[in-house]
């Protein structure tokens, strides 16, 4: 009886999450639901960060694509929607942001980062292997005197 019991609450509960991801807007016509769909697919969730506002469960992503919607049914364009999007919650809420003075380093900090790695990473090698200079195999004789003193003293204790 208990299983039944937590069953059906789960069971439930999970109905309740499963229809908060799903918009039913009734849109004058195919071209506005895909301009609708488009721009949910453009910009991000501001929770979530990695998703999509169309594919977020999070209550915020359910309060911009409401307004989405909204500014639609108004007739704004898509442009106008994403700049009262982006002068709401900042560039990040774009997936591409436009490329600006402000948005520079979303664009080429990345190769920055990686330019700088290889350029480190080489710096490193090049020391520890270090430039071999002319004749620095050679040895002095000081150095050829205790080499041999060495060599000497491990063939008699062999």
């Amino acid at each position: 009886m208990k299983r039944w019991l937590a069953a059906a609450v789960l069971g439930l509960s999970l109905a309740g999450v499963a229809k908060a991801a799903i918009d039913t807007y009734q849109f004058r016509d195919d071209a506005e639901r895909e301009r609708y769909q488009q721009l949910t697919k453009e910009l991000r969730c501001p929770k979530c960060q990695n998703q999509d506002i169309a594919d977020s469960n999070a209550p915020i992503a359910a309060d911009l694509r409401r307004e989405i919607f909204r500014m639609l049914g108004e007739g704004r364009s898509n442009q106008q929607i994403v700049d009262f999007m982006v002068d709401r919650y900042g560039d990040f809420v774009r997936y591409k942001p436009a490329l600006s003075g402000r948005t520079w380093l979303l664009w080429f900090g990345p190769g920055i980062l990686l330019v700088g790695g290889f350029v480190v990473l080489a710096v490193i090698v090049r020391r520890r292997h270090g430039p071999v200079a002319a004749g620095s195999d050679e040895l002095t004789a000081e150095q050829r005197e205790r080499l041999a003193k060495l060599l000497d003293k491990e063939h008699t204790h062999d």
